[in-house]
């Protein structure tokens, strides 16, 4: 199976910057997009933003958030700039299976534990 283990979360003031890091280890072929949601209290977890295995751009920015990935490392980026209050929430890594059918021992979804991640004012 596929194991993702979030580091890099903590506490920050607001306008400060944070870089998290998702190590993807395992049965690496069961990965076709990786990817961070985040959760913040009261909310619904929301997707930030993810990378297809095999694309020709690894990095996706989405406003003051970076999404990067090293494919040689197995490991996802999220560098996020500007921190803000409403930023505090459990920061997880997602993996998405591959197409149904295609391989037989691939899950569909692949979850970190998630880290968590305060911006203080």
């Amino acid at each position: 199976q596929v194991q993702l283990v979030e580091s890099g979360g903590g506490l920050v003031q607001a306008g400060g910057s944070l870089r998290l890091s998702c190590a993807a280890s395992g049965d690496i072929i069961c990965i076709s997009a990786l990817g961070w949601y985040r959760q913040a209290p009261g909310k619904e977890r929301e997707l930030i933003a993810a990378i297809t295995s095999g694309a020709k751009d690894q990095v996706s920015v989405k406003g003051r958030f970076t999404i990067s990935r090293d494919n040689a490392k197995n490991t996802l980026y999220l560098q996020m700039n500007n921190l803000k209050p409403e930023d505090t929430a459990v920061y997880t890594c997602h993996a998405r299976g591959p197409p149904p059918g295609t391989i037989a021992r691939c899950l569909t979804d692949y979850w970190g534990s998630g880290t968590l991640v305060t911006v203080s004012s």
